[in-house]
C-alpha cells in the first residue's frame, strides 16, 4: 500500500509518521515539501496535482489551520487550508479510488448543553475555525471518496509546545494561577489518534462500509482547570520545584479570559460508534497525559 501523509509536521502528522510506516511505502509531505511536490494547503490545485503524482493507495490529512483566534482575521487563508484543499484532495481520492482519513474537531459544534455529542448532532460553529471544519467535513464527504473523517479535541502530544508544558513553566514561576473551569473536554493525545488511525485504516481495507465520521476523543472529562491541577500534582509528586500551591491553583469562568475566537464550553464527544465499529476501548485521559508528562518531566 502506497501512502501519501500530508502535515507531517504536526503533533497528529508527527506521530502518524510512526504509526503508518508499518502499513505501507510512505510519502510524507508538509507545508514546506520540495522535490516537485506540493503540501502548501493554501494552493489547493498544487497540492490536488500532487495528489495525482503520487497516485496513492491512502491519504491521510493532518494538516489544517489550528491557530484559533488568529483565524477570525484571517478567513479567508483558513478557509483554503481547512475547506477548500480537503475538498481537492478529496475529488481527487474519488477519482483514484484512494481512501482518505481527516481530522475535524468539536469545534463545529457551539458547546451548549452538558451530555457528549454524536456523530449525528446538529452543529453549529462559533468561530472562522469551526465554520471552515464543517465546511471541510461536508465537501469530503459530497465527494463520494471512500472516507474516515475523525472529530477529535484537545490534542496535545510531548513534542511542542502544549497546554501542560504552559502550566508547568507558570507553577514554577507564580504563587497563583488562574484557570478557566468551565470549558469541559477530554485531553487527547496525537499519539492515541495516530494508533487508531492506523488500527482503522486496517479494518476499513477489508471493510469499506465502515467509512464515515467517527468522534475520537480519549475516555473520561475534566476542565482545562482540572487538567491544570492534575499535571501540577504529577510535578510536584515527580520532585519538580512548584512554587504555586495546589490552593492557589484558581478556577475562573470563560468570560474571565476572553479571547478573539468563542471556546465551546461544552467539547464532550460520544465515541460509542468508533468503538463498537472498530472494537476499540479507549484510554482514560489522565493515561495518556501520564504518559506525555513522563516524557517531558
Amino acid at each position: 500500500m502506497k501512502i501519501l501523509l500530508l502535515g507531517k509536521g504536526g503533533q497528529v502528522g508527527w506521530e502518524l509518521q510512526r504509526a503508518l510506516a508499518p502499513l505501507g511505502e510512505l510519502v510524507a509531505l508538509d507545508f514546506d515539501s520540495s522535490d516537485g511536490l506540493c503540501g502548501d494547503f493554501s494552493q489547493p490545485e498544487a497540492v490536488a496535482a500532487t495528489v495525482r503524482t503520487v497516485a496513492p493507495d491512502l491519504i491521510v490529512n493532518a494538516a489544517a489551520h489550528t491557530a484559533v483566534d488568529r483565524a477570525e482575521s484571517e478567513p479567508d487563508l483558513v478557509r483554503l487550508i481547512n475547506a477548500v484543499t480537503p475538498g481537492r484532495i478529496a475529488q481527487e481520492a474519488r477519482a483514484l479510488g484512494a481512501h482518505l482519513v481527516h481530522y475535524s474537531t468539536d469545534y463545529v459544534f457551539d458547546g451548549s448543553g452538558d451530555v457528549a455529542r454524536a456523530e449525528d448532532a446538529p452543529t453549529n460553529p462559533l468561530s472562522v475555525y469551526g465554520r471552515t471544519k464543517l465546511e471541510g467535513e461536508r465537501a469530503i464527504a459530497a465527494s463520494g471518496a471512500t472516507h474516515l473523517i475523525l472529530r477529535t479535541s484537545w490534542v496535545y502530544a510531548a513534542r511542542g509546545g502544549n497546554f501542560a508544558r504552559t502550566m508547568l513553566r507558570l507553577a514554577k514561576e507564580r504563587e497563583r494561577l488562574t484557570v478557566i473551569a468551565d470549558q469541559i473536554g477530554a485531553p487527547t493525545g496525537a499519539e492515541l489518534l495516530a494508533d487508531v488511525t492506523a488500527h482503522a485504516v486496517r479494518t476499513l481495507r477489508v471493510q469499506p462500509e465502515l467509512a464515515g465520521l467517527y468522534h475520537c476523543v480519549a475516555a473520561g472529562e475534566t476542565s482545562w482547570h482540572g487538567y491544570a491541577r492534575h499535571v501540577i500534582a504529577r510535578a510536584r509528586a515527580a520532585g519538580h520545584d512548584i512554587r504555586v500551591a495546589d490552593d492557589a491553583i484558581v478556577p475562573i469562568p470563560t468570560t474571565d479570559y476572553p479571547t478573539p475566537a468563542v471556546r465551546p464550553l461544552n467539547s464532550r464527544l460520544d465515541t460509542r460508534r468508533l468503538c463498537e465499529a472498530f472494537g476499540l476501548v479507549l484510554p482514560h485521559w489522565q493515561q495518556g497525559v501520564d504518559r506525555m508528562l513522563a516524557e517531558i518531566l
